[in-house]
């Protein structure tokens, strides 16, 4: 089955175009795993299973955060193997790797991603130049996110930075992706903050078929309306990821899990006209 297929079928199966991003910050986990007495490893493999128990129903997609486990140490990896191998069967599994390196270094890390650890997809930086993508875009199966339109502050020191075109980097990048699909057997999507809203259109009209990674909608604030009504026209499915404001919306209370459980019902009801468009 296709990248794309299978994205629709994980949206279709779960009624949800939620990504729940597995970001596992020692400093913010449950009181009640915090200070205990295991190892950081332990105790965020234990977190991030319970959290997977608690949303599957909610969500289409996870996607786990490389820097949070690399942060770990040697044993942050192991953690990583554990997890994917816990999740769900049917969700679609992003790594946020954010990788973007030329020649023989990119196609390790595509063999690292899509050949040992076997996820969905992986996020990409495009910034060394398009030739970094081309490692990870032979298998129909696995997508790439690439790099569009990032919903920090950022963004505005670069990717929408407007060209002698007249255009954005950000705009220049969406339709040279659009190019790059033509010849490649991967789904190539890109990753626009919804805190960006306002400037979606442009961009992601330049590759109207592309599936989205959407970042921004929790604490970053991002407005769900303003986003539904950008995505009108775009025909590529969404993935609206939230991270922080699930992970953590039970701070240290006793019924940690059943707080996290209701931010992703509610985040999954509150992007469900967006969702509808797509199921």
């Amino acid at each position: 089955m296709d990248y794309n297929d299978k994205l629709a079928e994980a949206v279709r199966q779960a009624d949800s175009t939620l990504c729940v991003g597995l970001d596992p910050n020692i400093d913010l986990l449950p009181a009640a795993i915090r200070n205990g007495q295991a190892s950081p490893p332990v105790k965020v493999r234990t977190f991030l299973k319970k959290v997977i128990d608690v949303t599957q129903e909610h969500c289409a997609a996870y996607k786990p955060n490389l820097g949070f486990f690399e942060a770990l140490g040697p044993d942050g990896w192991d953690v990583f193997q554990e997890i994917l191998a816990y999740l769900p069967p049917g969700k679609m599994v992003i790594a946020d790797a954010k990788r973007g390196d030329i020649s023989s270094t990119a196609e390790h890390y595509a063999k690292a991603f899509f050949e040992q650890l076997e996820v969905d997809a992986i996020t990409l930086n495009p910034l060394m130049g398009f030739e970094t993508l081309d490692p990870f875009l032979d298998n129909a199966s696995n997508g790439v996110y690439t790099l569009t339109l990032t919903s920090n502050p950022g963004a505005a020191d670069i990717l929408l930075k407007t060209l002698s075109s007249g255009e954005t980097v950000a705009t220049y990048i969406a339709r040279e992706l659009q190019h790059k699909q033509e010849s490649s057997a991967a789904a190539i999507g890109m990753v626009v903050g919804a805190t960006k809203a306002p400037d979606l259109q442009p961009v992601i009209s330049q590759f109207p078929a592309s599936p989205l990674l959407i970042p921004g909608v929790g604490k970053q604030g991002g407005s769900v309306s303003a986003l539904a009504e950008a995505l009108k026209n775009h025909h590529g499915i969404p993935l609206i990821n939230s991270s922080r404001s699930i992970l953590y919306a039970g701070g240290d209370s006793d019924d940690w899990e059943q707080e996290v459980r209701q931010s992703a019902k509610n985040l999954k009801e509150r992007i469900s006209p967006i969702t509808a468009t797509y199921v």
